[in-house]
């Protein structure tokens, strides 16, 4: 049977683990109910099958028939800390706590190409290593992978890695998109504490307000990213938190707020880095106060191979139809974890459409959002596309010669 044809054998029981994941959510680097759920949808097949130390990972490795080089093939596996609003019948069962991101679909998807791989393993020239994350949302459980030695595990670093990320507005249902160079925002946080001398708030010439400054400086930072980047290569720079004072009529002796950071160059994420904290100290040093600024670096810009882009453009095509992929027209400006495999390994990351049918796909809630559906109707599609891009990319590369 075809790869799409073997994906839709499949699909009734990539449902029932979806919905079985999530209905039972967990969060951060410690997923240890769904881990079991991976381990038992992986066991019998021939797999070497390994977990985390520092994280609940899985790790599984299936050895192709014949000797030549690996492909890895990544999904993550946790939650959000978000309370579920939806009328599914498979609804969250555990309070605060959703997969408002679609990952209970890619730990599906992954698992059903393992199953399809598999079967074909008597055709496979190489490796492919299947890697189960956790912590993606937030916690860089990629980047403990990565140091646990998920990008050695069969032996050899793979030629090629790749990723899917459903979607459930935004992109029609069943297209694929992805793009050429940056496809993800750089994302880091800038941490400002603005220290003063408290007082009453009727005599504030007594006292060092830091209220004021911090003002000021959130201000100034969205005046900065417009006046000192290039309009085509922009910074996004969102405070989203703000700490000052107990009551109206007290000044504090401190001030805290937070912002997040994306880029989408090394140059403008250097300028950024630099700037920000520089204007900060600028500021409270020009009102006599003290200040601590951090320019914490979370995950790096997530960069697509062009040829590897190109090889996903011409795979979903064959598989799926030309009509069932776009070129994206530009990076979004959400941020990847994946991005530590492919600093490490040429790869794609690659966006599907799940918005369910009925919804209009540009007013569905996004992902992220406690309303957010995604339609399990994509996991054998997914799943398929997995697999053959592990398929053809290992038959793109030949076994050296032995001598």
């Amino acid at each position: 049977m075809s790869m799409r044809e073997d994906a839709r054998s499949v699909h009734g029981g990539l449902v029932r683990l979806r919905r079985a994941l999530h209905a039972e959510p967990e969060l951060g680097l410690e997923l240890p109910r769904t881990q079991d759920k991976v381990l038992a949808a992986l066991d019998g097949l021939p797999l070497e099958v390994s977990t985390g130390n520092r994280l609940t990972s899985v790790t599984a490795v299936l050895r192709g028939a014949r000797p030549g080089p690996t492909v890895l093939l990544r999904a993550d596996m946790d939650a959000l800390p978000v309370a579920e609003r939806t009328d599914l019948p498979y609804i969250s069962r555990t309070d605060g706590i959703m997969h408002a991101c679609g990952h209970d679909l890619h730990t599906a998807m992954l698992v059903g190409a393992a199953q399809l791989l598999c079967a074909r393993r008597d055709g496979l020239a190489g490796d492919v290593v299947f890697m189960f994350q956790p912590g993606e949302e937030g916690q860089d459980g990629a980047g403990h992978m990565v140091g646990e030695g998920v990008l050695d595990v069969s032996g050899e670093r793979p030629v090629a890695a790749y990723a899917l990320h459903v979607t459930s507005a935004g992109h029609p249902n069943g297209m694929f998109a992805t793009r050429r160079g940056p496809v993800l925002a750089s994302s880091d946080s800038l941490r400002v504490t603005v220290r003063g001398a408290g007082g009453h708030g009727s005599m504030p010439h007594l006292a060092n307000d830091p209220v004021p400054a911090a003002c000021e400086m959130v201000t100034a930072l969205q005046t900065f990213v417009t006046r000192r980047f290039d309009p085509f290569d922009p910074v996004v720079l969102t405070v989203g938190a703000f700490h000052a004072g107990t009551a109206g009529n007290v000044i504090p002796d401190e001030a805290r707020f937070t912002a997040t950071v994306r880029s989408f160059s090394a140059s403008s994420h250097g300028l950024i880095k630099d700037g920000a904290v520089r204007l900060c100290r600028g500021i409270a040093a020009a009102h006599g106060l003290d200040i601590e600024v951090d320019f914490v670096e979370q995950y790096p810009l997530t960069v697509n191979e062009p040829s590897e882009a190109e090889f996903v453009a011409d795979v979903v095509a064959e598989l799926h139809g030309e009509e069932r992929f776009a070129w994206a027209p530009r990076p979004a400006t959400g941020s990847e974890d994946f991005s530590r495999v492919l600093a490490e390994v040429p790869g794609a990351f690659v966006v599907l459409g799940a918005c369910p049918p009925d919804r209009d796909v540009q007013q569905a809630p996004y992902n992220h959002s406690p309303r957010a559906v995604f339609d399990d109707r994509v996991l054998g599609d997914g799943s398929a596309l997995y697999a053959e891009l592990a398929l053809r990319r290992l038959a793109k590369v030949k076994p050296a010669a032995t001598s």
